[in-house]
């Protein structure tokens, strides 16, 4: 089978992750990993993971399945960022959805859904690691189950959206207390987006880590 793999952020956390799954793949496939549309060479299933970007039809149409893996319950929770968003809203149990990709944003036919449960107390890599291994097993699935998945047509009544977050949404209120931003500040990028706040005329970078508790 030919596979590419569209992430369109190299800085990505899940990036090295998807290069791994890649490699360890391609004893029995042709794997391809790139950033850029332009890049896709066509072939027989497309996964879009951590994708920025609307892929067109015409990109699509040079893949036999082109597929979505999307950190909600859809419908529930379209748009950007999702697992983030529910992090902020106190939730605990995220589920990740595999879906075709279409013309509207995670609008397609649902393949397989999988949840990964948080305790409340992990930080980004953390959360990020449970994630991660959730959707490198729904591209198992994909992979081993083509042709013999019945998808299921989402609800469209049922839809809700998340927006695109901003590096503006891990500003923090140095007015308030650390307990009440405590997820803001455990979601944060600490790479790309990392929590701030500003004071004094200066604006300040936090990034925190948890103290490991010797074996």
């Amino acid at each position: 089978m030919r596979i590419s793999i569209l992430c369109s952020d190299p800085r990505h956390p899940v990036f090295p992750h998807l290069k791994e799954w890649a490699d360890s793949h391609k004893a029995a496939h042709a794997v391809e990993l790139v950033h850029e549309t332009g890049r896709l060479s066509g072939g027989d299933m497309l996964f879009l993971v951590s994708c920025s970007e609307l892929v067109d039809r015409g990109t699509r149409g040079k893949f036999r399945y082109s597929l979505v893996i999307h950190a909600s319950d859809l419908p529930v929770g379209r748009g950007w960022s999702p697992h983030i968003w529910q992090v902020l809203e106190g939730k605990r149990r995220i589920t990740v959805t595999l879906l075709e990709a279409g013309d509207q944003i995670d609008a397609g036919p649902i393949w397989a859904q999988e949840a990964f449960e948080l305790e409340g107390h992990e930080l980004a890599d953390e959360i990020n690691s449970k994630l991660f291994a959730v959707e490198l097993s729904l591209m198992d699935f994909a992979v081993s189950n083509a042709g013999s998945v019945a998808p299921q047509a989402q609800n469209p009544s049922s839809a809700t959206y998340y927006r695109k977050r901003t590096p503006e949404d891990s500003r923090l209120d140095p007015e308030s207390t650390l307990a009440a931003q405590f997820d803001l500040l455990r979601v944060a990028d600490p790479v790309r987006y990392p929590a701030f706040f500003e004071h004094r005329g200066h604006r300040y970078i936090v990034r925190i880590e948890k103290q490991r508790t010797p074996k």
